[in-house]
């Protein structure tokens, strides 16, 4: 069981003081809550009348059916409850940091658009699937089988397909959040000062244990007005230049795009598209 942080005890311990429950039941209640994703909860305790379960809405059953007053705290407590575990961004399931679109029918889903971690409950060192030199990230999250963590001092960005892990530089964006487009052509995207910008513009710098030097083609260059922390722009190449290019580093950064196709951060098109200009650098 997850342990709670001193915010999440003073929440639990404020919740018992105004719904007149025990803090162990309030706690109890909690995990039940969380565990039907902020919708339902099955509970068993003696302060609840024993076993019963609750759905968002006001569906409440208890072994003392007759007993109205006490199903209306609990409801209250479990309303509660589900809005403080809502507001935990990247808590729930379905996290309000992130948007989906569903390729094909054309439906779209979207959040709020920011990252979050959650403050009640302390993290669990198996979580932290990142680089350990990283530290602790700025905001975490995760949508389908994809999986995210901002580092905004260290410019990094670590996110994790399966098991693949992956860290980016992220450059000059300010990242606020992702989407990633389901179906046919699937790319994931984030959003930053600049607007929506492609995953696969950011350089990779580190994968699954090993550093990556980034290949020039797979490191986009940043959105126009961006500053690109004082280093002068780079001097456009001339076909003198492009030709002295060794073939391995071509092959090896044509390779790296089809990981990136086939995990569905690159499109047909894109890969098509930055697969011609390596291939032009020969």
């Amino acid at each position: 069981m997850q342990q709670l942080t001193p915010e999440g005890q003073r929440i639990v311990d404020d919740l018992a003081r105004r719904h007149g429950f025990s803090a162990e039941a309030v706690t109890h209640m909690l995990f039940a809550v969380l565990h039907g994703n902020g919708a339902m909860a099955q509970f068993n305790h003696g302060e609840f009348a024993g076993s019963g379960q609750w759905m968002r809405g006001g569906m409440i059953m208890t072994s003392d059916m007759f007993d109205h007053l006490l199903k209306g705290r609990i409801d209250a407590l479990c309303s509660e409850l589900s809005g403080i575990l809502a507001n935990q961004q990247g808590l729930l399931r379905a996290g309000s940091f992130q948007s989906q679109s569903q390729g094909g029918g054309g439906q779209q889903q979207t959040g709020g658009g920011a990252m979050g971690t959650s403050s009640l409950f302390v993290p669990d060192p198996a979580d932290n699937w990142w680089p350990a030199e990283l530290g602790s990230p700025d905001a975490t999250g995760g949508q389908n089988h994809v999986r995210y963590a901002y580092f905004a001092d260290k410019r990094r960005l670590a996110v994790k397909a399966g098991n693949d892990v992956t860290v980016h530089d992220t450059l000059d964006h300010q990242i606020g959040g992702f989407s990633q487009q389901q179906g046919a052509g699937s790319t994931v995207t984030f959003t930053s000062q600049y607007g929506t910008v492609p995953l696969a513009s950011l350089p990779m710098v580190w994968r699954n244990g090993r550093p990556v030097t980034p290949a020039p083609a797979t490191a986009a260059a940043p959105p126009a007005g961006s500053a690109s922390h004082g280093a002068a722009p780079p001097a456009a190449a001339s076909p003198q230049h492009a030709s002295t290019v060794p073939i391995n580093d071509i092959l090896s950064a044509i390779e790296r795009l089809g990981d990136l196709k086939a995990k569905g951060i690159l499109t047909d098109e894109e890969f098509t598209r930055k697969k011609a200009e390596l291939l032009a650098r020969l």
